[in-house]
């Protein structure tokens, strides 16, 4: 059977998967119980004063950017069809802090090395930005680039899945 049947490329994973291990620094610490939001699998996450982990939200700047949630340990206990994964209010979170792992890319399209900005308000004007999304365009005070983050291959998958590498530690 010849190749071209086969398919062009297999899609890079899930959002939240660690996708080169040598490098990576991995953090655990409790998600905050105020506000009730569970942070997802791939999601940017910030560090609280009280040491705990919270969601990446439109309060969210680059000082508290902390990492990306990761699947290390912690697997999904719901199993319909559509869901990914998070860490509950309470829940032990691993938080990728330095390496790289595939996140959903929302908006624009990554190039190798490309800057990564994550949104913090919703624009009208571009339906499929969300806030806490990453994103491979800019868009005014709409979203902050992170300085410390790039596009790892610039390429990306059929479900927007791409893989982004955390160049250093932002917080400790």
């Amino acid at each position: 059977m010849p190749g071209g049947v086969i398919g062009k490329s297999l899609n890079f994973g899930y959002p939240g998967n660690v996708s080169r291990s040598v490098d990576a620094i991995i953090a655990n610490r409790i998600v905050n119980l105020a506000g009730g939001v569970s942070i997802n699998f791939g999601d940017p996450v910030i560090l609280n004063a009280d040491n705990t982990f919270s969601k990446f939200a439109a309060t969210g700047t680059l000082a508290k950017f902390a990492g990306v949630a990761v699947r290390e340990v912690k697997q999904n206990t719901v199993y319909a069809s559509n869901a990914t994964g998070s860490y509950a209010p309470g829940d032990p979170c691993d938080v990728l802090e330095r390496g790289s792992v595939t996140v959903v890319c929302s908006v624009g399209t990554p190039t190798a090395g490309g800057a990564v900005y994550i949104r913090t308000t919703l624009n009208g004007a571009i339906p499929l930005g969300v806030v806490g999304g990453y994103e491979a365009a800019a868009d005014s005070t709409n979203s902050i680039l992170i300085t410390n983050m790039k596009w790892t291959t610039g390429k990306i998958d059929s479900n927007l899945v791409a893989e982004v590498t955390i160049l250093g530690r932002n917080n400790p």
